[in-house]
């Protein structure tokens, strides 16, 4: 997937903030040893000492350079040892003064060997998500206030509903299976989208979760648009709609239907499908509506690739009302 450079600047300013917090923590950690164990400052005071010493002997030419030298290394050697052993005798671990790194493969550098490192992946995939996640800036969902005694006789099916759901969420990966919440409206599909969409984006992957109407809107606007600006934005929404790593089509069937929606909802889903990407789709339309609803290639794909939950009881919101 392209990288979005405005996204990348953002996520970089998110890791040099990580950063300097590392640097900080560096320094409030020697501070309290200097203050705890004044014998420390005193050998890392020697050791810059030593340092400096080194730098003038390798410029020099003294004939006992070799000698000088090595006997420079034993005292540093010691002073090293010295210093460690001051430290576990106060407690603390023989690295407690290294540098501290919150990603120590690049070393919060962001970079491998001029490739991106999975620590800034992920801030970019969060930066992503912000973006993407539309529907995950309307409240605190998860899976902890999902209140499984509100489905009265139907709770053991909505137990195994969210059972799956929390599972899918714990053990995504970019292999994972497309699902179709499948029920009447008020029973939880879209509150379970966004337990999912959260657990998944604190993971560091990359996040779609929008409605199908604003979702399809895009594609219309990329080909329809007459203003160049709003044509280019959709278009580069869409391209990400097809390239993160979760797609989160949330209340299918309330789109209006064209042959513009229908082809652009046949284009999201083949092309995820034919990425591989995992896609999750909620629909309050039974399979007889859907089947009068989209296409035969539509629906071919929805029962083909997706792995039905059926969501049953009554709806949520009037049984809380009552209570």
């Amino acid at each position: 997937m392209a990288l979005d450079g405005k996204l990348l600047g953002s996520a970089r300013q998110k890791l040099a903030l990580i950063r300097e917090e590392n640097r900080a923590e560096e320094e409030r950690r020697l501070r309290s040893i200097y203050l705890r164990i004044p014998e420390i400052e005193k050998i890392d005071l020697e050791m810059r000492r030593q340092m400096s010493e080194l730098v003038k002997l390798t410029v020099s030419r003294d004939p006992e350079l070799r000698e000088r030298l090595e006997a420079l290394e034993r005292e540093n050697l010691r002073l090293q040892a010295d210093r460690e052993r001051l430290l576990a005798e106060h407690g603390y671990a023989p690295d407690w003064l290294e540098p501290v790194f919150s990603c120590r493969k690049c070393r919060d550098t962001g970079y491998m060997e001029g490739r991106l490192c999975s620590c800034l992946k992920t801030l970019y995939n969060r930066e992503l998500t912000e973006k993407l996640g539309v529907l995950l800036q309307t409240g605190g969902e998860c899976f902890e206030n999902f209140d499984l005694s509100l489905y009265g006789q139907h709770r053991p099916e909505m137990e195994l509903v969210f059972g799956t759901c929390r599972n899918y969420a714990a053990d995504f990966s970019p292999n994972s299976m497309n699902l179709l919440f499948q029920g009447r409206t008020g029973l939880g599909k879209t509150y379970l989208s966004a337990c999912i969409a959260r657990v998944v984006a604190e993971k560091g992957f990359s996040l779609c979760y929008d409605t199908a109407v604003s979702a399809l809107e895009a594609f219309e606007l990329r080909k329809f648009s007459r203003d160049p600006a709003a044509a280019e934005a959709a278009d580069l929404r869409v391209s990400r709609m097809l390239d993160c790593d979760l797609m989160i089509l949330d209340d299918l069937g309330t789109e209006m239907i064209t042959s513009v929606s229908l082809s652009a909802l046949y284009t999201l889903i083949n092309s995820r499908l034919l990425k591989g990407r995992p896609t999750i789709i909620s629909t309050n339309l039974s399979d007889e509506e859907l089947k009068k609803r989209y296409t035969p290639q539509i629906i071919s794909r929805i029962q083909g690739e997706f792995t039905l939950l059926p969501f049953s009881g009554q709806d949520i919101r009037l049984i809380k009302k009552e209570l």
